[in-house]
């Protein structure tokens, strides 16, 4: 069993996911062979809060070049997630 810390890398901080807080939806960059269930039990216990709904995408990795050198961004996984009407917002977000 993987620790939440494992799971959960780090809040993922854009525009698109400022809009999508007013709805009750977090997004989270996880670790890339964490499924649904982990993601929203590790969310649960570090944040105490109620998940609702865990949506995920795999991100993949753009190409780049420096100079003469071409190279790869790593690949993530991103977590949308989705919290109960009654729960309280996830304080590192405000």
């Amino acid at each position: 069993m993987k620790s939440p810390q494992d799971v959960v890398i780090r809040p993922l901080v854009t525009e698109k996911s400022t809009r999508l807080m007013e709805e009750g939806k977090y997004s989270f960059v996880v670790s890339r062979d964490a499924n649904k269930i982990e993601i929203k039990k590790a969310v649960e216990q570090l944040f105490d809060v109620k998940v609702k709904d865990v949506n995920t995408m795999r991100v993949k990795g753009k190409a780049r070049r420096v100079g003469m050198h071409r190279g790869y961004r790593p690949s993530w996984k991103k977590a949308v997630i989705t919290l109960q009407e009654g729960s309280k917002g996830i304080e590192i977000f405000e």
